[in-house]
């Protein structure tokens, strides 16, 4: 037992290996819960730190908390911010559903560092935890490691992937491809248009994200237990708003309603609603990439992915499209992730939701997850994506959906007949039009010019 220590809580005593900075709470939690293996995510954890940091700074300026404590646990927090210590943090995912045993792993491991720090005791939970319960520290860390990781992670990646998208349009739009609805031949299209759609979509749900997290910003910090506020000063909450506010960037403030925050998890389950929009925005980008880019031969074979990688253990010289791949499985697992979300949402009972480490997990896998395919997809797909002229412009040329161009001037049931008939000698709409038709060959060039029917009107 030399690698181990003894240390005791209200329960009593047990054995805690000798080099971890947590105490009796959380070495329970670790016996309790082998469940996955999983660690609460990183993150998380910094949101913690943050928020025992503000907390520290706050019941000082209350004066609740001594100078010197209060200046050791910032520095002790400061450390868990600045990257180090992460391997004292072993609680799994699927714990109690509080999160308490986070909270105490937490307030163990910083009263633990604020103590070698400042040569003074600091308890974790009449010093570290001080004004605050588990209820209100878990939602509040939720809320702060999401938008902490929205505002510098995923919405910068959207950014960038609007902006390979723009360039992109700039370099290639003017090309006219065939379009297609139902994966059959339809009216052409430019690149411009096609890729503006693209970025549509990610502009819209990075607006609808940006939106969700006016909500996700106010806090449940100083509800503590219920929702009341009990052992809370009644200005802890927009000092430490206030404070935290400082020390990550974002504006934050209290709840209108800490009953609210606390009992349900409803701003997180609409974050992770628009997380779910962004996702299969991406699928929809990532499998017309995939199509676009099929063949090279027997595809369609419109554009050229960058290679990457070898394709294939058995067919040599092989290529696929990795990066539209892995953001469309990004996708689905995000879709996975706000499902589960939405489930635990509902597990508000009465004054307490009660699957919050869950939520945590998914809600900030789901956001990273997408903030590094964002980049990946801007970086090696739209940027560097080739068009292959050749392919378009054959494909274009007997395309018989161009005869809908005609349809003001012959009818649909002339025009229908012209376009099997080319279809099926597999000669250009043009040829034959001028064959069944008594349009002279400069009217139809006019009539057919692709890139005055990517224009729409008569």
């Amino acid at each position: 037992m030399s690698n181990f220590r003894t240390e005791s809580d209200s329960m009593g005593e047990l054995q805690v290996p000798s080099d971890a900075l947590y105490q009796a709470q959380t070495q329970r939690a670790v016996n309790n819960f082998a469940i996955s293996g999983l660690a609460m995510p990183k993150q998380f954890v910094t949101a913690l730190a943050y928020i025992k940091q503000a907390a520290a700074q706050s019941n000082f300026e209350l004066n609740h908390l001594s100078k010197s404590k209060a200046n050791a646990i910032e520095q002790a927090c400061q450390q868990i911010i600045d990257g180090e210590h992460y391997e004292h943090f072993p609680v799994d995912i699927f714990q109690t559903g509080s999160g308490t045993s986070s909270n105490m792993n937490a307030n163990e491991v910083i009263a633990t560092l604020a103590t070698r720090i400042g040569n003074e005791p600091v308890h974790p939970n009449d010093d570290v935890n001080m004004g605050q319960s588990s209820n209100d520290v878990v939602p509040t860390a939720i809320a702060l490691s999401s938008a902490i990781n929205v505002v510098y992670e995923l919405l910068p990646s959207l950014e960038k992937l609007s902006q390979s998208l723009e360039q992109k349009k700039a370099d290639v739009g003017k090309i006219v491809k065939t379009g297609r609805t139902h994966l059959m031949d339809a009216m052409p299209v430019t690149f411009e248009q096609t890729l503006s759609a693209w970025q549509s979509q990610v502009n819209n749900a990075a607006s609808g994200i940006r939106h969700s997290l006016e909500r996700v910003c106010e806090l449940a910090q100083g509800g503590t237990a219920v929702g009341t506020g009990i052992n809370a000063d009644g200005e802890f909450a927009s000092k430490f708003a206030k404070n935290l506010s400082a020390n990550v960037g974002i504006s934050f403030k209290p709840s209108s309603n800490f009953f609210y925050n606390i009992g349900s998890q409803d701003a997180i389950v609409a974050l992770s609603g628009q997380l779910k929009v962004l996702a299969v925005a991406q699928m929809k980008i990532a499998n017309d990439l995939r199509w676009m880019n099929s063949g090279p031969l027997a595809g369609l074979g419109e554009i050229e992915l960058e290679a990457l990688q070898p394709g294939s253990s058995i067919m040599p010289g092989k290529v696929n499209p990795v990066i539209p791949e892995a953001a469309a499985m990004v996708s689905a697992q995000v879709i996975g992730n706000d499902a589960t979300i939405t489930v635990a949402g509902q597990a508000g009972n009465f004054e307490l939701n009660v699957m919050l480490p869950v939520i945590a997990h998914n809600i900030l896998q789901s956001i990273e997850l997408l903030a590094n395919s964002a980049q990946a997809l801007a970086d090696k797909a739209i940027a560097s994506f080739k068009v292959n002229q050749t392919n378009i412009d054959k494909a274009l040329a007997k395309n018989p959906i161009l005869v809908t161009a005609l349809n003001p001037v012959i009818g649909y049931e002339k025009a229908a007949k012209i376009a099997k008939q080319a279809y099926k000698e597999a000669r250009p709409i043009i040829d034959v039009a001028e064959q069944e038709t008594d349009l002279s060959r400069g009217e139809l060039e006019k009539l057919l010019n692709p890139t005055k029917l990517t224009q729409g009107g008569l």
